[in-house]
């Protein structure tokens, strides 16, 4: 059972915002999906931007959360870049807002977050990594790519059994503005949105 307010912001997702085009765009990931589900296999789901320090954590975390909203069995979500920085604080405030539980277990300058959904289920662990990290997994994923820098600079994703691009914009761009809050939000519901609409054409 997921939190009650991640449960009713997920309710009031509305996929019929996404466009024609960006369905397009989203279509090989439903296929991955329904490929593994149909085989009864493990489904492992990297999203990889150039610092993963925004956009993959959001795609991360709301991937696995939607996954279980959706009852998917045997589905692992993880982020990753082209070098490691630190999970921007923004990015855990807005998750916080939307009801997931946020614990800082260490501080430091690449701190680890304890993201929780559900009362049940295992917390995502959050922190700045790269795509090649040990906590990844290093054959038959799908390598998600979330940002245009990180679409050029990963041609080739090694142990990637398929490579997606589903690019997002930075919120970053809003950093230090007073639209911040809003547009990290913003960002933050669209990836929910579009992952919703994922999930929701798979048929198990």
């Amino acid at each position: 059972m997921l939190y009650l307010k991640i449960e009713n912001l997920i309710k009031s997702l509305n996929p019929e915002t996404i466009s024609e085009a960006r369905k397009v765009v989203l279509q090989p990931l439903v296929e991955f999906v329904q490929t593994k589900v149909s085989n009864n296999q493990e489904i492992r789901i990297n999203f990889i931007c150039t610092h993963n320090s925004r956009r993959s954590h959001l795609s991360q975390v709301w991937a696995q959360t939607i996954a279980k909203y959706f009852n998917l069995k045997n589905i692992f979500c993880y982020s990753g870049g082209t070098e490691s920085t630190a999970l921007f604080p923004v990015v855990a405030k807005t998750l916080q807002n939307s009801g997931f539980e946020i614990k800082t277990l260490s501080e430091g300058n690449n701190p680890i977050y304890s993201i929780k959904y559900a009362e049940n289920e295992h917390p995502i662990i959050g922190f700045s990594k790269k795509l090649d990290d040990d906590f990844n997994p290093k054959n038959s994923f799908a390598a998600i790519l979330t940002c245009d820098s990180a679409n050029e600079a990963c041609p080739f994703v090694p142990g990637a059994e398929k490579r997606i691009p589903i690019t997002f914009e930075d919120p970053k761009a809003f950093d230090n503005t007073p639209q911040q809050v809003e547009k990290y939000n913003e960002r933050s519901l669209q990836i929910a949105t579009e992952l919703f609409y994922i999930f929701s054409q798979i048929n198990s």
